[in-house]
Parts: C-alpha cells; structure tokens; sequence
C-alpha cells in the first residue's frame, strides 16, 4: 500500500476495499459507510490499513475512534493487531484518550460498555476531564473526527448514539458481517466468494449431513453429537494423513444452558470417552467457565468439544472450530446464522483442496434460520432526540399502574373458560375420538411423535441458508418423556403468560382437558402420556392463539379506581422518536408537543395509516395547542389498566394527548380501520381497551376516542363499542374533535 507503515500483505480483494474505503470518505459522499464484511474476510487488517492510507495520503489531522462490542475485550484484540501490524501508528484505549486526549493521529479504541454502562467514570463529571471534554477539546483544536463502528449491530443505543453525535465525525464506517445496502448510506460489500478464494474460509457449509429424510429419532442430543463425533474423527485423521497438527474442535451451542440440558450432553460425551477431567471437554458460558486452557483457539489444543451458551462472543477466532452442533430447549428456536462464522475459518488460511478439510459442518434440527441482529441504521429508519416545549412541561395526568395484590381468576376459573371457549368454537362433544377427528381437521397435529422439517445441504454463500431455495427434510421424533420433558416445559412456559398462571398450572389446566386421567371432568380428550407431549409442542402456536381467543372475550372493567393504582404522567422533556430521512418536502409539525417535530416522523415507514392522518387532520387544527405522541410501554409514558376476559391486568398505552387551545384535554387511541370491507384492526383486545379506556375517562375532566381510518377518512367512537365500522357508534371524527 501507497502508506508503506502496516507490515502485511493484502489479499487483493482486501486492498480493493481498501482503495474504495478511501475512496468513499474523501470528496462528496455520504457521511455513513456501511461495509458488508463477511466473518473471515480479515475486517481489522482492512481497517488499520484503512487508517494508514488516510492519515498517510488524505489528512493526518484526524483522530479515529474505533468502537466496538463490550464482550470478549475485541477492542483489545484489535488493538494489539494494530500495534502488531502498525507499529508507527498511535493506538490507544479509552483511558489513554482520557488522560490525553484525542490527538491528531490517534486511533482509540473503546469498548462499548464502558461508555453506555449506566454510572460508568468514563462519561461522568470527576476529576479527570470526562469523554465529552476531551472530544470538545479536539474539536476546539480543529481536529476532524472518523469513526469506526465495528460490528455495528451490537450496540445501537441512545446512550451510544449521543456519543456518536457528541463525536461529531466527518465520516462514520458501520462494519458488520450481517449490514444490508441502505440508500441513505453509502454501500461496499466484500463478496463472500472473494474470501473464500483467497483460502481464508470454507469453500462450503454442509448442514445435517447424514440425516435421512422421514428419519424417526429417538434422541435428539445423542444423535446429533453422535453425527459431530463422527465427522470431527473423520477430519482429525485427515489432518494426520497430511501431517498436520490441528486437532477440529466442535462447538455444542445451547440457547439457555437449562442445568439438566447441559447435564444430559455432559453424560452423552462421558459415554463417548470425553470429560472435563481429561481435558477434552470445555465450557464457556457467562458466569461459568470450565477448563479453558489459554490455547484453546491453537491449532493443537487439548480441547475437541467446547460447550457454549448462545453465540459466543462477537470477535472470537479459532481457525480449528470445524462443527458446530447447536441443540434447542424448544421447537420453535431459530438459528442465527452468525454463529457459523466461528467455523468458517481455515486454520492455515488456505485450502486442501479436500472437501472434508475445506468444508465446515452444521447439526440442528432448528427449522427456522434467521439472519441475526440487524441494526437500527440498516432499517427503514434512524432514531431522534426530540425536546419538550416549554409550554408543555407542566402538563400533568393521571395514570394507571396494576396492582399486583389483584388477583385474576384461578386456576378452575380459568380451565371452565378456556372449556367452555373451545367446546363452543368447535362444537366438542362427550366423544373423545370424535374430538380428535374435529383437532385434525382443524389443522392439529395428532399422534405421539415430534413433527418437523430442517434444513439439509452444502451452502457455498452463508446467506443462501436463509434463502427461499433452503433444501428441507422431514423428521419424526418418538416422544421420550424423560429427554422431552424440557420441550414440555419449553412450550407451557410459551403459553403461561397468557393464561397469567404459573407454569405448573397452566401445565395442569393442558393436562385436565387433553391427558388421560381419572377426572373426566372438563375433558376434551383422553391422550396418553408421549401423545400429550407431543400435542402440546407440536401444537404450541395453535394453543397460543385459541388461549389468546379466550383472554380477549369481553371482561367486565372493574371500577379500577379500587382495583389499580395510580401515579402523576409528566410528558418527558426528552425523547427518542423514529424518524425517517427520506422523506419527501418535510415540514415542522408546528402542533407537535415536542421542538423540530417534522414530517419525517410522520411517514409509513414509521406510523400506521391511522396515527398519519390522524397527526396531520391536528396539524390543520386552528384549535388545537398541541399533540403528544405517547410510547408504547415504559414506566415514564401514560397507561391505563386493563382486564382480560380472565381478570388478569395489563397496561394499555394511548397513543395520543391533546390540549386544545380552551383546555380540553383528549386522549386518543388510533386503531387500524376497515379497508375494502376487510377489518384491519389486528389487536385481540380492543374491546376490552376500549372499556377500559371509557371507565377511566369518567369522572374525570377529560375527553377521549379510539380513532379509525376508513377510505382515508377518520372516525371516532367514545360511546359503545363495535368493531363494525358501519355501527352507528362510529361518526366522522370532525363532528366530535
């Protein structure tokens, strides 16, 4: 490279980035770059030659800060590769940039947390000047700021984001493996296939291999390590033939270390011959580390089974990682595909042009992949800060907080309703296995079997795993009681919050209508032990929405004066609202309760069809003061309490609060309308919201109104409640606000 102080030699897929880094933070760009890099592409390396082109070639009077993720200390680990390969380069954490300061040149490299952490020194007044000073201070002495957000999914923040703006930098380059082209930024993608031509990943992921299709299994673990074991001996005796000292490592990820999960592929690896005692087995889980030798990610560590919750931590590189096993408590967990990056590397940078070495091995029977954690930045929108008008602060309100001595319906109570719910929806009757027929053909899976599909088949790009082509197989796994008792619990778990009972009780109101038993009261039918099982988790979504059927009936509002409690609503003198910049010809919304409110807040990339037109009809209001645009849940916003059909409490939070030029104060809740005669409300609880709203209003100096668009118009209901929007109830809007 044209700056001659970093001591490697780039692939030239990595100089081409490079070259156009460079390229798109001088002249006229964007101030965001976002840079898709996929795992393995060497984004640190890019990055300090990055940093050495344009300190060396386009201005040295410039300071970079360099942020990343808070867990696995990565701004240390690139830290040290930058004084590695950059020995002439200043680099230097965040307490050195304390101490003195962002000078031109620099390159600061700070962990997110010890910037956003509640109470932290780095940001607070003290002795030492504090981050904001010496950001000041460089700015006062004419220094230009670049930053880089490394992994920029991991931290998107408000406390990160008023670093980010109190940094004021000339340009921002967002890196992240999962970023997506935003037309608001500009956009350079390191192609996936460029790495893997350079020999730095995998040619291939292989996922599942050796699962037949329709294959019935008896046990999920055993048969997944069992496959692992299987090919990491495979890849180990490879290595040997070709001299090699690389022992593979296989990754066994679990999506919450449940104690007894852990414990059973504990025993599992026991019977294979690998534990803890003979170095072979090792755990990395917050809070509880086991046997983790210094040289784990060597190529001929002791370590060839690594227990892990979640995805560890962003940043982690160990080139052996070959498999990757990745178990579920549940059967309706989803795989993030990061994680395959932490076995996509190679361990020599290069290839063997053997597919066993060259390719990388995937086991889970997840269905579902997912495309992990993207942004903020890389939605359709940005967040904002928004002031208070000074007028409005001193604006209170009653609200509502639940009662948590109130009590809801018990557990018998609750098993009639959902009895009587599903005998009256489907017509039961005292026929058991007539019942059964009636689940069936209402979509019910039947039988003592856990039904499924998962992906199968080699993967050149990371990506297509989550494409609509995914090759998928089905399997069937027989009930086991014992190894399946956590999906049991996995799915109740799903349903309690519902039903608002604990998780034993509510597993006792599953089992009183579908299990056998000698209590044939309230049952709908009489399913063996592995066949409850199986109905319940196979069934778990269609359980979900017929218990939240019953819980949205009509309950009867009580005088929640009584039953609630209450606190005074302050409007908070500061916010963040979504905004979107695209917005065309944008106008201060001058009704706003909040300074330099615009049209950007007010698109439908941001807010229904009914919160648009209800915000602009106020806009063109001679009458009204101001509108304040409530949150959705949080203590510091205004709720109203709530009772569903099983006396259980929640928070409903209205959308808007008026004050009109006379006094009056509306509350207002917008809902979706009705759109070629097609209901497009999608909330269970509107009625019950609506009740509630209407009990809470009385008595009280107030006026309110669900509103609802319907052909672009909007119309008001504060009367009786009707989900037709052709009810009497429902008048145009105008004739009462």
């Amino acid at each position: 490279m044209v700056g001659g102080n970093v001591n490697i030699d780039l692939f030239d897929f990595q100089e081409k980035a490079v070259i156009n880094l460079i390229d798109l933070t001088t002249g006229d760009h964007k101030q965001v770059v976002t840079v898709k890099s996929p795992t393995g592409s060497g984004k640190t390396i890019i990055l300090i030659n990055y940093i050495d082109e344009y300190l060396s070639n386009v201005n040295k009077n410039t300071a970079f800060v360099w942020l990343c993720p808070g867990k696995g200390d990565l701004e240390e680990q690139s830290r040290q590769k930058m004084i590695k390969f950059a020995p002439t380069r200043n680099a230097q954490n965040l307490f050195d940039a304390l101490t003195n300061g962002f000078t031109a040149e620099s390159t600061t490299f700070i962990n997110w947390e010890l910037v956003t952490k509640t109470g932290n020194r780095a940001i607070s007044d003290g002795e030492r000047k504090n981050l904001f000073d010496r950001i000041a201070e460089a700015h006062r002495a004419n220094i230009d700021f670049v930053i880089i957000i490394d992994e920029e999914h991991s931290n998107n923040t408000a406390k990160a984001q008023n670093i980010i703006d109190a940094i004021a930098a000339k340009h921002i380059i967002r890196m992240s493996a999962t970023a997506i082209a935003n037309k608001r930024h500009e956009f350079y993608e390191i192609d996936e296939l460029d790495v893997i031509n350079a020999g730095l990943i995998t040619k291939a992921l292989y996922v599942n291999e050796g699962i037949v299709d329709g294959e019935e299994i008896s046990n999920d673990y055993d048969r997944l390590i069992d496959l692992a074991d299987a090919k990491r001996k495979e890849i180990a005796k490879k290595y040997v033939d070709l001299g090699k000292t690389i022992r593979p490592l296989v990754l066994i990820q679990f999506p919450n270390g449940q104690p007894e999960t852990i414990e059973a592929v504990e025993n599992k690896l026991k019977t294979l011959g690998y534990t803890y005692d003979n170095g072979m087995v090792s755990k990395w889980m917050s809070g509880d580390k086991k046997d983790l030798p210094d040289n784990l990610t060597e190529n001929d560590a002791t370590p060839i089974f690594l227990l892990m919750k979640q995805a560890i931590s962003t940043g982690w590189d160990c080139p052996r990682a070959k498999i990757l096993v990745k178990l579920r408590e549940g059967m309706s967990e989803q795989f993030e595909i990061q994680t395959i990056g932490r076995i996509r590397r190679m361990p020599e940078r290069k290839h063997y042009e053997d597919d066993l070495l060259d390719f990388c091995f995937v086991y889970t029977y997840d269905e579902t992949w997912k495309n992990g954690l993207l942004s903020s930045m890389d939605k359709a929108y940005e967040t904002r800060r928004l002031f208070l008008k000074d007028k409005c602060k001193t604006f209170t309100l009653e609200k509502q907080l639940r009662n948590l001595d109130f009590s809801i319906l018990g557990e018998r109570e609750i098993l009639n309703k959902v009895y009587d719910f599903l005998v009256k929806k489907y017509k039961f009757s005292t026929d058991k296995k007539q019942n059964i027929r009636v689940l069936q053909d209402a979509g019910y899976v039947i039988g003592n079997a856990l039904v499924g599909s998962i992906v199968q088949g080699k993967y050149v790009k990371t990506e297509t795993t989550v494409s609509e082509n995914v090759q998928h197989i089905s399997t069937s796994r027989v009930v086991n009681t014992h190894s399946h008792g956590i999906y049991l619990l996995h799915s109740t778990d799903a349903l309690k919050n519902i039903l608002g009972l604990s998780t034993a009780k509510t597993k006792v109101v599953l089992e009183r209508l579908f299990r056998k038993g000698l209590n044939q009261n309230k049952k709908i039918c009489n399913f063996k032990t592995d066949e409850f099982y199986a109905f319940v988790i196979n069934n778990e979504k269609k359980l979900k929405e017929e218990f939240s059927e019953v819980t949205s009936d009509m309950a009867r509002q009580m005088d929640m004066k009584v039953f609630s409690k209450t606190s005074t609503f302050h409007i908070p003198e500061q916010d963040f609202y979504k905004y979107d910049p695209t917005v065309k010809r944008e106008v201060e919304f001058l009704s706003n309760a909040y300074k330099e409110y615009t049209s950007g807040f007010n698109t439908s990339k941001i807010r229904s069809l009914s919160e648009q037109l209800f915000e602009q009809y106020c806009e063109k209001k001679d009458d009204v003061d101001w509108v304040y645009k409530n949150g959705d849940t949080g203590q510091q916003y205004f709720s109203i309490v709530y009772v569903d059909a099983i006396n259980k409490q929640w928070l409903f939070y209205a959308d808007y609060i008026i004050k009109k030029k006379d006094g009056t104060v509306w509350i207002i809740e917008t809902k979706g309308g009705e759109s070629k005669g097609k209901n497009k409300n999608i909330d269970r609880q509107i009625a019950n919201k609506f009740n509630a709203f209407k009990a809470y209003a009385e008595g009280k100096d107030i006026k309110w109104g669900f509103v609802r668009d319907l052909d672009s118009k909007l119309y008001i209901n504060n009367t009786e409640f009707s989900l037709d929007m052709s009810d009497e109830h429902w008048v145009p809007l105008e004739e009462e606000f």
